[in-house]
């Protein structure tokens, strides 16, 4: 992994000022007034730009509520103050949401990355609370540059302006006006394109319908998703999990559509796609098809492929080229082939899994991080080496709940 440490901020600014489309110029002064520097493209007030992705673990204690956040760069751990017992942990990239039994502490991890398109900026900033909100769990979280759309467990959902976020203010948020069936809803709802992609609407609750910022319907696609539960943001679309596959939401020159990728053959309700694994901005999608196998949902070539695993906690990959990895209830770590699902290598790493909160397997580009609360660890795994064990980070608390950010 390389060592950004010894990467100079001025050489990255200075190449993205010489990028296409990245400059930063002055625009000409008026005669006697004072001469100011350009601000560069992309620039964000209080934050230190990077070369390359700044990847952070926020991991809690389920019994405890303690927090510590682990820079993957530095290897530092920042403890953070306790917030009571947790019932689950999610992240919209930037920000973690811990979920208690009145709502959600939030976590802003320090570390993000904007995506222009034809280019993309890293940042990094100072780990601190920011701020807590409330609602019945569990909570799940999407954002855009503008918005973060939190869904509660009871369906409901509200809208946090992100630039209050960011300044630790988050307020109690806007209640998205009625337009779905919210009681028992299942998937969350998922800013995209400065709309909001609202999964459950409708007397059936099988439509999705693509509503402005103040709740207003603009679309609705043709293509039903009935039984909606798993969401994902993709460089394509977003992904919706349904009864009968996947639907992908997406948008051109203003216009929103939907296209259905069926399974191909029924498929019984536990071993649906529930919840999609995934590296940020891949098309390769990861979950699991009931406790003894693996679903991999190919975004692009629009095809699911089920992999024989065995009895599984947690599943994952970093996309096209890399492998599928599969954590094993008896707590071994197994790499299998896309194409073929064959494994390809195997590893000893967790005491068995009986109990609490599974493990979970986070990964980047070259790396994958899988959590160990019972050992109170976190390994780094480089799973283009047949799963070689790159780094394991000790830790003071048990690491039962774990999200990456700076996606």
């Amino acid at each position: 992994m390389t060592d950004l440490r010894k990467t100079s901020t001025a050489v990255v600014l200075a190449a993205c000022l010489l990028a296409s489309g990245c400059s930063g110029g002055k625009q000409p002064e008026p005669a006697g007034e004072e001469t100011k520097e350009p601000v560069p493209h992309g620039y964000v007030e209080g934050a230190q730009e990077a070369a390359e992705q700044q990847s952070r673990l926020v991991m809690a204690d389920a019994a405890t509520g303690t927090v510590r956040v682990l820079d993957l760069i530095t290897g530092a751990v920042t403890p953070l103050r306790r917030v009571g017992p947790v019932r689950g942990i999610t992240t919209d990239g930037r920000f973690a949401y811990l979920a208690t039994g009145t709502g959600a502490e939030i976590v802003d991890g320090g570390a993000w990355t904007v995506d222009h398109g034809d280019h993309v900026h890293y940042y990094r900033a100072p780990i601190r609370p920011a701020g807590a909100v409330s609602g019945p769990g569990p909570v799940r979280a999407h954002s855009d540059p503008g918005i973060t759309a939190l869904s509660f467990g009871d369906g409901s959902v509200r809208l946090f302006d992100r630039e209050a976020l960011e300044q630790a203010h988050p307020g109690a948020g806007r209640v998205l006006p009625a337009g779905r069936a919210l009681p028992g809803a299942t998937a969350p709802v998922v800013p995209y394109e400065e709309h909001l992609v609202v999964p459950g609407a409708g007397a059936a609750r099988d439509r999705v319908e693509i509503r402005d910022r103040t709740g207003g319907l603009v679309a609705s696609p043709g293509e039903t998703c009935p039984e909606p539960r798993g969401t994902a943001p993709t460089r394509r679309g977003v992904v919706l999990g349904c009864a009968d596959g996947a639907l992908l939401v997406g948008e051109s020159g203003g216009a929103f559509s939907a296209r259905k990728i069926p399974y191909g053959a029924a498929v019984a309700p536990a071993e649906r796609a529930a919840e999609f694994r995934h590296r940020a901005g891949s098309t390769t999608l990861t979950a699991e098809a009931g406790p003894e196998a693996a679903w991999v949902l190919d975004v692009t070539k629009r095809t699911w492929k089920r992999i024989e695993t065995g009895p599984v906690a947690a599943v994952n990959t970093a996309g096209e080229g890399s492998p599928l990895l599969a954590l094993g209830t008896d707590g071994s770590l197994s790499a299998y082939d896309l194409a073929t699902g064959e494994r390809t290598a195997r590893t000893p790493l967790l005491p068995p899994i009986t109990d609490g909160p599974a493990p979970v397997i986070e990964v980047d580009t070259s790396r994958a991080y899988v959590n160990d609360p019972a050992g109170r660890k976190v390994y780094e795994i480089d799973f283009n080496d047949r799963l070689r064990r790159a780094r394991t980070f000790s830790l003071d608390a048990t690491p039962a709940y774990m999200v990456e950010t700076g996606r």
